[in-house]
């Protein structure tokens, strides 16, 4: 299987070498990554620069732009063969519940799937960073299944894997989303020259953990598979929208 492999860590990240170990050992692998890490960058596009992309040493190839920038360049120029799957990761950090909103690892993993691509973003749900090589095998074992199932033209699967032994592996579940509260707020300070700045806080507290979700999963030793789909559309809205609005 051709493999084209991103993530948002940038292409010098532990987590996106330690899954291009374990892929390319059974399938053809292409890594196209950041430069630099552009951990919630979501979807963005690099609208307002061009693009250059830079081979390494190792083979890698480095571009000067977002998650999204290096998955659509692949695809839908660089390569010289359309690949058969989209793997995003191995982000070094969870990405559960509200998190893949500002993912680049996901992002990477829907513009993906935005190219007519199946795909996969994966995380290890620590930010210690043990066992990469867990959720690289975890990876295989979903590709490998996908081949006799493959994945509906409109989803993507999130991946999160706790920071474990793969023995040590409670098993793998099929799971919804969770949610967070809000963030804390924002963290002001000072620059050199005086004028006031701004950081972002860390991310809101669980607020949605039930059985069923994601960080339930990660909690209890499992491995989190969520199908997310790319069509935004409140589908269940619709009719009711329609009867208010035309009155």
């Amino acid at each position: 299987m051709k493999i084209l492999l991103s993530n948002d860590d940038s292409v010098f990240a532990k987590g996106i070498h330690a899954l291009h170990e374990a892929l390319q050992q059974h399938h053809e692998v292409t890594v196209i990554a950041p430069d630099r890490n552009c951990s919630g960058a979501s979807n963005a596009l690099s609208l307002h620069q061009p693009l250059r992309i830079q081979q390494l040493d190792n083979g890698f190839y480095s571009v000067n732009g977002t998650p999204s920038d290096c998955v659509h360049l692949g695809v839908n120029c660089f390569l010289e063969e359309e690949p058969d799957l989209v793997v995003s990761g191995i982000n070094h950090g969870a990405n559960l519940g509200d998190d893949v909103i500002y993912s680049g690892t996901v992002a990477a993993a829907t513009e993906g799937r935005y190219m007519g691509l199946p795909a996969i973003a994966v995380s290890l749900a620590s930010h210690e960073g043990n066992y990469f090589e867990t959720a690289a095998q975890v990876v295989l074992d979903i590709i490998s299944k996908l081949k006799h199932h493959p994945l509906p033209a409109n989803q993507i699967l999130n991946v999160n894997v706790p920071d474990i032994p793969y023995a040590e592996l409670s098993g793998i579940k099929v799971t919804r989303q969770g949610r967070r509260h809000r963030a804390e707020g924002m963290q002001p300070s000072q620059d050199p020259f005086g004028r006031t700045i701004y950081w972002y806080g860390p991310a809101g507290a669980e607020q949605d953990a039930s059985e069923g979700t994601d960080f339930h999963a990660i909690a209890n030793g499992y491995c989190s598979v969520t199908p997310l789909d790319v069509d935004m559309t409140a589908h269940q809205s619709l009719e009711e929208m329609k009867d208010w609005l035309n009155k």
